[in-house]
């Protein structure tokens, strides 16, 4: 397979740099003291969603008011940031590092899509601050994945139609979104891999150069 497009839009947490190990810290963090046990198989089930949803996922079918609620988030979303403080540019692959820049040298525009409010943090911590064309965040949107919005809004960034994209992502949720959009779906890891509704199943990060001239 070969793709012929003008920008590559990525998502974060799973594709870029692998953040799941801490996002299921702190749900384990609310999940504990609530006398829930997480099991790690729950991963995939909170990759790509939005904080509501995932907290959905982790209550199991608890019920708790609205006030409950935005408190547990909270204190999940304080714990995350805290973590994500132990990040650095080792956790930045050299294989994701090469690839970034071998795209780049091939002309092609570079955007992140990311449903975390802390994508922009999570950047400078593993050494992406300034690199990429246009970096959308949780804090620029108003509706989560599967909704188009954020590849949608990456794209207008970028100044490139939504046929001329192709979207990485590891979570089906976010295979849908790049769908909706009109893009190709380039599904890595994850519950993306294989859900039947990706373009494309890629087998390494590096496999990007291989199907993007």
């Amino acid at each position: 397979m070969r793709l012929e497009k003008k920008a590559v839009i990525f998502d974060l947490d799973g594709v870029i740099c692998a953040t799941d190990r801490l996002q299921f810290q702190a749900w384990q963090a609310v999940a504990g003291p609530l006398g829930i046990t997480l099991d790690e198989a729950v991963t995939d089930r909170l990759r790509g969603v939005s904080t509501e949803a995932c907290l959905d996922i982790v209550l199991e079918g608890r019920s708790f008011d609205r006030e409950e609620r935005e408190a547990l988030m909270e204190k999940k979303r304080a714990v995350y940031r805290e973590l994500l403080h132990t990040l650095g540019p080792s956790d930045l692959r050299d294989e994701v590092r090469d690839t970034l820049r071998e795209l780049r040298a091939r002309g092609y525009r570079l955007a992140l899509g990311s449903s975390s409010g802390e994508a922009g943090f999570i950047l400078e911590r593993i050494g992406l601050g300034d690199f990429f064309d246009a970096v959308v965040s949780g804090a620029d949107l108003t509706r989560a994945k599967p909704d188009p919005e954020v590849f949608l809004t990456a794209a207008g960034r970028l100044g490139v139609l939504p046929e001329d994209c192709a979207v990485v992502e590891d979570a089906r949720a976010g295979i849908q979104a790049a769908r909706a959009g009109g893009m190709t779906a380039l599904a890595l890891f994850g519950s993306a891999r294989g859900c039947g509704l990706e373009d494309y199943d890629l087998t390494s990060f590096h496999n990007l150069l291989q199907i993007l001239p």
